[in-house]
């Protein structure tokens, strides 16, 4: 019998709710924001009057089996870097990330489309796992073609400087800490913050798409700005570490 992988039921949640507990899981999954859950999809709303029970449902998203999963995303990411340490030449560092990323993400495609495990982010399922591992070779490979052995580095200096401070752009803004301070502050109602006007206006109102405005946001409003922010700490010696 197969499983099954849906909100519904699946054995990430299974589990979860059998070793710590429904009250110990996060009540607002991301599939509450479905058609099936609300008339908002693919935004944040009150529940359809018929929205199934699985909607009020909490979900771990970052539980034990999803936690096993990214040990191994981990795993594969620190031999990504062995390899970076034990070998010297272009060619065998080339050759051995991208065989490993092609190996894993031919892996990650028959898994999906043989259905015997699909890609699934939410559940952090195996093939997702290769999937992402595999193209993080592929791209990592592209990128030290342009500039380690091409020597295109100035472009992507903004890159290593992300690197020099990962954690501060780790905890300010990939977990929102900054972003949520700034729209702490706003006019009359939480909708008016600066963070709302920018991505509204000057991204989504200009391209006329919610989809494009916000991708543009993510790469000028969030990465490009974290680069020149880390740029300056990296000119002033000013670096996060543990």
């Amino acid at each position: 019998m197969r499983g099954h992988l849906g909100p519904a039921c699946n054995a990430v949640g299974y589990v979860d709710r059998q070793v710590w507990g429904v009250n110990h899981l996060y009540a607002y999954p991301v599939w509450q924001r479905l058609k099936a859950c609300t008339l908002s999809a693919p935004n944040s709303g009150p529940f359809r009057e018929d929205a199934p029970n699985w909607c009020r449902a909490p979900f771990e998203p970052e539980g034990l089996l999803s936690s096993i999963s990214a040990i191994v995303s981990g795993t594969i990411g620190i031999h990504y870097g062995h390899v970076l340490v034990h070998f010297k030449g272009h060619a065998e560092r080339l050759k051995q990330w991208v065989s490993m990323g092609l190996c894993l993400l031919v892996v990650a495609i028959i898994l999906h489309f043989t259905d015997a495990i699909p890609i699934n982010k939410q559940l952090y399922s195996f093939s997702y796992v290769c999937f992402t591992a595999g193209a993080a070779g592929i791209v990592f490979s592209g990128f030290y073609i342009l500039i380690d052995v091409w020597g295109f580095r100035t472009p992507f200096l903004f890159l290593e400087w992300i690197g020099m401070n990962a954690m501060l752009v780790f905890v300010m803004a990939a977990q929102g800490i900054f972003e949520g301070f700034i729209n702490g502050w706003y006019y009359k109602n939480s909708d008016n913050t600066l963070v709302y006007w920018i991505q509204k206006h000057i991204f989504n109102d200009v391209w006329h798409s919610e989809r494009v405005g916000t991708l543009l946001y993510v790469i000028f409003a969030q990465i490009t700005f974290w680069g020149v922010v880390s740029g300056i700490l990296h000119k002033l010696g000013i670096y996060w570490k543990l």
